[in-house]
């Protein structure tokens, strides 16, 4: 299968990964064949790509790090919660502190423990209207990593997964016209953007059940190491740890989704800003512990290498970001392979990846 973004697709291709909303509806199953009225639908609904199957590349399923059926009951959790808070300042008691959402996010986290050995490829699709709740559980699944790589108890990651989960409740509180705004914001729109860490701490911090550390998540998240970020201006160990990390991997499922006023950016190029900020924007100690789970070419993502050939991306390495496992296509001079052998670049040093080849480019001759 390949991820394909929606001006790259073309009626007759087959849907290889199911499509749902926000609510776990399914706009497109698997194996569905597309005709144009799905693409001009899925368009619509502002669906921004769609894994399909790929004969070239073989019958093999991209890996999550969580299961379909949890990740779900996380989204409808979100939205939820999320249209219930609404316009309000203060919503019921026990809302978020409530038996359901323990249980979700335990049911991610030992999705997560269950599965140590997957890299992170971003499989989630999500609807541009629904940003905000699949952004929110990736959030969620990204911290949580984070937190097993650092070693943290099953305590100390509940308390983050929560805190992850609910980062941006605040954004109920900002006008949905400001949220999505296709241009630049004003100075008046920013500010009102960045009101949303306080909104978000005190509908968190009302609520019985709901620790302090929970509450900082949201409240600090923007906060960043050189004290550049809001509202606080804090810096270095001044940010709880908990925002810090919910911070950084909040910059990296923003970079890497695509918006209302740009497209997303390329998961390799995600990965090295981020890296970039390391002890600058953004603790080092953290990012390296973020970055170690994060696959920087995604599986399904075709590459050149540095000797011509061009292959798809099958897996990568836990810590081996930029060495994957590659099955090779075709020749450095643009001819099919016959038998498409698999290489090992963590094995192979003399080899490495030059290029992500974009949806859409012809390859081969």
């Amino acid at each position: 299968m390949r991820k394909l973004p929606l001006d790259c697709l073309r009626p007759g291709m087959e849907v290889a990964r199911p499509i749902y909303s926000a609510e776990g509806r399914v706009l497109l199953n698997k194996g569905v064949i597309l005709k144009p009225y799905y693409i001009r639908r899925l368009r619509e609904l502002g669906v921004p790509a769609v894994y399909v199957v790929d004969e070239l590349v073989g019958d093999w399923e991209v890996q999550d790090v969580v299961s379909e059926t949890t990740r779900l009951q996380a989204l409808k959790l979100v939205k939820e919660v999320m249209e219930a808070c609404r316009g309000k300042r203060s919503v019921g008691n026990g809302l978020i502190a409530s038996p359901r959402v323990r249980r979700v996010v335990e049911n991610l986290l030992d999705d997560l423990l269950g599965q140590r050995e997957i890299m992170v490829n971003l499989v989630d699709i999500r609807a541009i209207d629904d940003y905000t709740f699949g952004h929110s559980v990736n959030v969620c699944i990204l911290a949580l990593i984070t937190g097993i790589t650092l070693g943290y108890r099953r305590s100390s990651l509940i308390q983050l997964g929560t805190g992850a989960l609910f980062h941006d409740i605040g954004k109920t509180l900002v006008p949905f016209q400001i949220l999505n705004k296709p241009g630049p914001l004003t100075p008046e729109e920013y500010q009102a953007v960045c009101h949303h860490c306080r909104y978000g701490f005190d509908i968190l911090s009302c609520q019985e059940g709901i620790t302090p550390e929970v509450a900082m998540v949201a409240l600090e998240h923007h906060e960043r190491y050189d004290g550049t970020g809001y509202p606080q201006g804090l810096r270095g160990e001044e940010i709880h740890e908990f925002a810090a990390i919910t911070g950084i991997v909040d910059v990296y499922d923003a970079l890497t989704a695509d918006r209302v006023y740009r497209r997303a950016y390329l998961p390799h190029e995600a990965y090295e800003m981020l890296a970039g900020a390391g002890n600058f924007r953004h603790d080092y100690r953290l990012v390296r512990a973020f970055l170690f789970n994060v696959a920087a070419y995604p599986s399904g993502t075709l590459v050149q290498l540095n000797t011509g050939e061009i292959g798809v991306v099958l897996r990568t390495p836990r810590g081996q970001s930029y060495r994957p496992r590659v099955q090779l296509l075709y020749n450095k001079d643009g001819s099919i392979l016959k038998e498409k052998p698999e290489i090992d670049l963590a094995s192979e040093p003399q080899r490495w990846v030059s290029r992500v080849i974009p949806p859409g480019e012809k390859v081969g001759n």
